[in-house]
């Protein structure tokens, strides 16, 4: 059974972002909110611990994994961001963006995607993530919480039902009493000179006029 934290959302308790961070260094898996959906996450560097959530979602070694950075200057340690990379990232940061690039060394092979060589990273609009990002001084897995399976009359399952479905998979279950989101991140790809939309979801209008 899942170990229950419940956080305030805009001032997180600083006793309980210690314990839970000591857990994800030593190989915990946790279901958190983001600023989009309940997401699946970790500590990018345990490599047990990306396997584990791998397993959970079903998702072969050829399905690159999203992670959370905490600024752009982060994202620039894990990805090659060329000026103009820059220069859109910096326009749509913090907020509901996943961002294609070419991934560094720093990057798990386990991580990327194999073939492309390439990551998805994101900068979270969210208090509570980015207070473990600090906290944890790691990039964070996030990869959506919910199936194709939840899926019925346009939304996902409950936040009850969810954490009922997971309690016995993951470690940590972090709530910070909000119900759970079920709109997806827009998918940004700047691995090219020419910026494209892979995937759209809240904020692509934002990104449409940029590029």
């Amino acid at each position: 059974m899942a170990t229950l934290y419940e956080l305030h959302p805009e001032t997180p308790q600083s006793r309980r972002l210690d314990e839970i961070v000591d857990a994800l260094h030593q190989g915990a898996v946790m279901l958190y909110p983001t600023d989009t959906v309940y997401a699946i996450g970790c500590d990018i560097t345990v490599k047990g611990a990306v396997e584990r959530v791998r397993q959970i979602k079903r998702l072969s070694n050829d399905k690159p994994l999203t992670f959370l950075c905490p600024s752009l200057s982060n994202i620039a340690a894990y990805a090659i961001v060329t000026d103009s990379a820059y220069r859109i990232i910096r326009r749509l940061i913090p907020g509901p963006y996943t961002f294609l690039l070419p991934a560094t060394k720093l990057v798990p092979k386990l991580v990327m995607n194999p073939k492309r060589k390439t990551t998805g990273i994101r900068v979270p609009d969210k208090r509570v993530c980015l207070d473990l990002l600090e906290a944890l001084d790691n990039p964070i897995i996030s990869t959506s919480a919910h199936l194709p399976s939840d899926v019925e009359n346009d939304g996902y399952v409950g936040k009850a039902e969810l954490f009922d479905r997971l309690d016995k998979l993951v470690d940590l279950i972090i709530d910070t009493g909000e119900e759970v989101g079920y709109k997806v991140s827009t998918i940004v790809d700047l691995t090219t000179s020419e910026p494209a939309i892979v995937r759209q979801g809240l904020g692509s209008d934002e990104v449409m006029s940029l590029i």
